[in-house]
């Protein structure tokens, strides 16, 4: 339902990595629109996620978390994504972890205090917190340290304090009618879904290291006889990375392809066929003309 008092706009979801602003746009969204892993650099793009509520429409940007030291071009890439982001959006949340504020999150919000949109400050994790009453002391010193339009501790996990920070963000936003139909919950389409959920179990199945040399993409995407048939290429950054991921006798691609193949089956209600290979482009993490290859905007 829309009316003149009805409000919508974008609202950036940034922090430093790990703390949780992919899981907390999901919550909100009511459905998966991001990818989530306990890795640093899980979120490479911006990501839309449309949240519908009674008197405002909130999209939600995912950003990718942001990092003082960024050696690589695709850490820079993912910075300038985020920066861009911020700037471009109606509301900023700024999410931080409870009882942490480290000097990564210093850092954060020192790009993005200056900024004109109002700013929350988001603390998630809260459910961590036992027993609760630790969480105060931590809430005062950080509403000093900084000072923004609101402070809302929440639990993304937990879905906890949730609809009141939704409500809070829909009255900062512009007046304005919805700015996607009522059914539209992303901008992404099932392709770059079926890289990402390729790239989530991925990362959740690889040695520390390996996943930020990782990327897919879809080389097939059809419709046939009612399901998803995939081909998609696994891209990594040496030839010794690709045994790794292929993993002995197969077994470990095999069961990253069981995996992704179960989640996408889930998300669209069909049948999905998916075939994985793996290829070598060297250092293509540190390369302009490969990002831009694999669909990444430099900005």
């Amino acid at each position: 339902m829309t009316g003149p008092a009805f409000r919508a706009g974008m609202v950036a979801i940034v922090g430093r990595p790990n703390v949780g602003k992919s899981t907390l746009v999901n919550a909100l969204v009511g459905r998966k629109v991001s990818i989530v892993a306990p890795k640093p650099q899980t979120t490479r793009h911006r990501v839309l996620g449309v949240v519908n509520r009674p008197k405002a429409q909130l999209v939600l940007i995912d950003t990718p978390g942001m990092h003082e030291s960024a050696p690589r071009v695709m850490n820079q890439y993912m910075n300038r994504v985020a920066m861009s982001s911020s700037r471009d959006a109606d509301v900023i949340l700024f999410v931080v972890e409870a009882l942490r504020f480290t000097e990564e999150d210093r850092w954060v919000w020192e790009r993005v205090r200056g900024l004109k949109q109002p700013l929350f400050v988001v603390v998630n994790k809260v459910d961590k917190v036992q027993p609760r009453q630790r969480l105060l002391p931590f809430l005062e010193e950080l509403a000093e340290r900084v000072p923004a339009s609101e402070l809302v501790p929440v639990s993304a996990l937990e879905k906890d304090n949730l609809d009141r920070l939704a409500d809070m963000v829909g009255e900062r936003l512009p007046l304005s009618p919805p700015l996607f139909p009522a059914d539209v919950l992303t901008d992404r389409d099932e392709l770059f879904h079926a890289a990402e959920v390729i790239r989530e179990k991925l990362t959740l199945n690889l040695r520390e290291e390996l996943p930020y040399g990782i990327n897919v993409q879809i080389e097939r995407f059809a419709e046939e006889d009612g399901r998803a048939v995939i081909h998609a290429v696994i891209w990594v950054e040496r030839a010794g990375q690709k045994a790794i991921v292929i993993g002995q006798r197969g077994e470990r691609i095999k069961e990253i392809g069981r995996l992704a193949r179960i989640e996408l089956a889930d998300l669209w209600q069909r049948s999905v066929h998916l075939e994985l290979w793996v290829k070598v482009k060297e250092n293509w993490a540190d390369s302009e003309m490969a990002l831009r290859q694999f669909g990444y905007d430099t900005l």
